[in-house]
């Protein structure tokens, strides 16, 4: 059955094709409450105005395109509907094509673009302690309260603010670049060339210099031996170095800065993942968590700094999240 959405959408797609019988399939809905369509060999994009960014989406585009960064084309808009119409890049997600064979080749593929990213001119949020202080209470209120129902000790509650203060002061620390903020193997398109495109890029924000790369390496929907994520790293601290925005900053430090910006954003996307279940009804992010809370366990445990944070983790929140799934 057609919502009342659907209907408005395909009107407004007829009326720009100047053919009353164009019939919009629907290809995919995502995390936001954005619905995508096809026809007429264009993408028409349901995106609510008052849940969505679309200006910024159209503005994000053009710049990186002005970058040679490929992005979808936006070839009409309208912003008070919410409709948008974009050039269709096909269905050729990268992670669609990793494997144990060939993922190191795409890695190194698509963390050649990070550098163009950090070219991009454009007024942009910027990712401060406010920011992340917004961010990180998702994973407390969604989490362990929502999810879990852990009631947390005083003790508790100092432990994760001690916790949260340290990475945000990992992440304000480094070099402040355009970041994409979700880059990974589901927001990177392969296009007939065997090039790469980005999607899903309406969240730009200037932030620490390591957090599209260890959005892309440690992805939340898979994971990868730790030898492809060690060359990954290695390979986007080299790419940094030659691109200049790197100046006598070590390896090492460059390392830890990954690994504790990878680790807010993995507290955070645990919390969403929980948020999308009980806010939004979507389900099939649950079973992303247990990978997510592991790339967190792994880094807290190898920075002494983190030891406590890494057994209260061992001691409350996994035994409680797996007695959750168990249920």
């Amino acid at each position: 059955m057609m919502t009342q959405r659907h209907a408005q959408l395909q009107r407004w797609a007829q009326q720009i094709e100047q053919n009353p019988d164009l019939t919009l399939r629907l290809i995919s809905g995502d995390a936001s409450f954005r619905k995508y369509y096809r026809a007429a060999n264009r993408i028409w994009v349901d995106a609510p105005p008052e849940t969505e960014k679309n200006r910024e989406f159209i503005d994000n585009a053009q710049a990186l395109q002005r970058t040679n960064i490929s992005a979808p084309v936006v070839h009409h808009s309208d912003l008070e509907q919410g409709f948008l119409c974009v050039s269709d890049l096909g269905d050729d997600a990268l992670l669609s094509r990793l494997n144990d064979e060939s993922v190191s080749a795409w890695y190194q593929k698509a963390l050649q673009l990070l550098p163009q990213l950090t070219h991009i001119e454009l007024e942009l949020p910027i990712f401060d302690a406010e920011f992340m202080a917004r961010e990180n209470s998702i994973f407390p209120e969604w989490l362990l309260g929502k999810h879990l129902q852990l009631i947390l000790s005083v003790d508790e509650k100092e432990l994760l603010a001690e916790t949260f203060a340290l990475l945000t002061a990992n992440n304000l620390q480094q070099p402040q670049v355009v970041m994409h903020r979700d880059f990974h193997s589901r927001n990177l398109m392969v296009l007939a060339d065997e090039s790469l495109a980005v999607i899903d890029f309406q969240d730009m924000v200037l932030g620490p210099l390591t957090y599209d790369a260890v959005s892309l390496l440690k992805d939340c929907y898979c994971r990868w031996p730790d030898a492809v994520i060690e060359q990954g790293v290695a390979q986007a601290y080299q790419l940094y170095s030659e691109s200049g925005i790197l100046s006598d900053v070590s390896y090492a430090q460059f390392v830890q800065w990954l690994d504790l910006t990878g680790m807010q954003r993995h507290l955070k996307a645990a919390g969403i993942f929980t948020r999308l279940y009980y806010r939004d009804g979507k389900s099939g992010y649950l079973k992303d968590i247990p990978r997510t809370l592991g790339y967190v366990r792994d880094v807290a445990a190898r920075y002494p700094q983190l030891t406590a944070f890494a057994a209260w983790l061992d001691l409350r929140v996994l035994p409680a999240f797996e007695m959750e799934t168990a249920s």
